[in-house]
Protein backbone atom coordinates (compact mmCIF):
# COMPACT_ATOMS: atom_id res chain seq x y z
CA UNK A 1 0.00 0.00 0.00
CA UNK A 2 0.79 3.61 -0.64
CA UNK A 3 -0.08 7.02 0.19
CA UNK A 4 -0.72 9.31 -2.80
CA UNK A 5 -0.83 12.91 -1.21
CA UNK A 6 -2.30 15.76 -3.87
CA UNK A 7 -1.20 19.30 -3.40
CA UNK A 8 -2.89 22.98 -3.93
CA UNK A 9 -4.97 23.07 -7.45
CA UNK A 10 -4.18 18.93 -7.53
CA UNK A 11 -6.56 18.27 -4.80
CA UNK A 12 -9.35 19.91 -6.10
CA UNK A 13 -8.93 17.56 -9.67
CA UNK A 14 -8.08 14.55 -7.63
CA UNK A 15 -11.15 15.31 -5.26
CA UNK A 16 -9.18 14.48 -2.51
CA UNK A 17 -6.38 14.83 -0.75
CA UNK A 18 -4.56 12.06 0.02
CA UNK A 19 -5.49 8.18 -0.92
CA UNK A 20 -3.85 4.80 -0.41
CA UNK A 21 -3.40 2.56 -3.21
CA UNK A 22 -2.10 -0.72 -3.45
CA UNK A 23 0.25 -1.63 -6.32
CA UNK A 24 1.58 -4.71 -4.94
CA UNK A 25 5.10 -5.06 -4.14
CA UNK A 26 6.83 -2.42 -6.40
CA UNK A 27 5.95 -0.07 -9.48
CA UNK A 28 7.20 2.58 -11.54
CA UNK A 29 6.00 6.46 -11.63
CA UNK A 30 5.18 5.42 -15.27
CA UNK A 31 2.83 2.86 -13.95
CA UNK A 32 1.25 4.82 -11.53
CA UNK A 33 -0.09 7.23 -14.07
CA UNK A 34 -1.49 4.78 -16.22
CA UNK A 35 -3.40 3.50 -13.12
CA UNK A 36 -4.01 7.20 -11.82
CA UNK A 37 -5.58 7.42 -15.70
CA UNK A 38 -8.37 5.41 -14.66
CA UNK A 39 -9.52 7.30 -12.09
CA UNK A 40 -8.06 10.47 -12.31
CA UNK A 41 -7.04 11.05 -16.28
CA UNK A 42 -6.26 14.53 -16.19
CA UNK A 43 -3.62 13.83 -13.09
CA UNK A 44 -2.50 11.16 -15.00
CA UNK A 45 -1.94 12.84 -18.13
CA UNK A 46 -0.15 15.79 -16.63
CA UNK A 47 2.52 12.98 -14.91
CA UNK A 48 3.29 11.69 -18.91
CA UNK A 49 3.05 15.22 -19.95
CA UNK A 50 5.92 16.15 -16.77
CA UNK A 51 3.42 19.06 -15.72
CA UNK A 52 3.49 17.93 -12.13
CA UNK A 53 6.59 17.36 -10.04
CA UNK A 54 6.14 13.75 -8.84
CA UNK A 55 8.38 12.86 -5.25
CA UNK A 56 8.74 9.71 -3.84
CA UNK A 57 9.77 9.90 -0.25
CA UNK A 58 10.12 13.49 -0.05
CA UNK A 59 12.68 13.12 -3.33
CA UNK A 60 11.81 14.14 -6.88
CA UNK A 61 11.16 11.47 -9.18
CA UNK A 62 10.82 10.54 -12.88
CA UNK A 63 8.71 8.47 -14.45
CA UNK A 64 11.16 5.70 -14.17
CA UNK A 65 11.23 6.10 -10.50
CA UNK A 66 10.45 2.41 -8.61
CA UNK A 67 8.01 2.75 -5.13
CA UNK A 68 7.71 0.26 -3.23
CA UNK A 69 5.44 -0.99 -0.79
CA UNK A 70 4.58 1.90 2.28
CA UNK A 71 6.34 4.10 0.20
CA UNK A 72 4.68 7.86 -0.15
CA UNK A 73 4.35 9.54 -3.33
CA UNK A 74 3.61 13.68 -3.10
CA UNK A 75 2.24 15.27 -6.63
CA UNK A 76 2.72 19.07 -6.86
CA UNK A 77 1.75 21.47 -9.39
CA UNK A 78 4.11 23.80 -11.51
CA UNK A 79 5.12 26.83 -9.36
CA UNK A 80 7.63 29.75 -9.85
CA UNK A 81 9.76 31.66 -7.50
CA UNK A 82 9.66 35.57 -7.00
CA UNK A 83 12.48 37.20 -7.81
CA UNK A 84 16.19 38.47 -5.82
Amino acid sequence: MITLKYFASLRTIAGKEEEQLDVGSETTVQQLSETLSKTAPQIGEMIQKKRIMVSVNQDVADLTTVIHDGDEVAFLPPFSGGSL
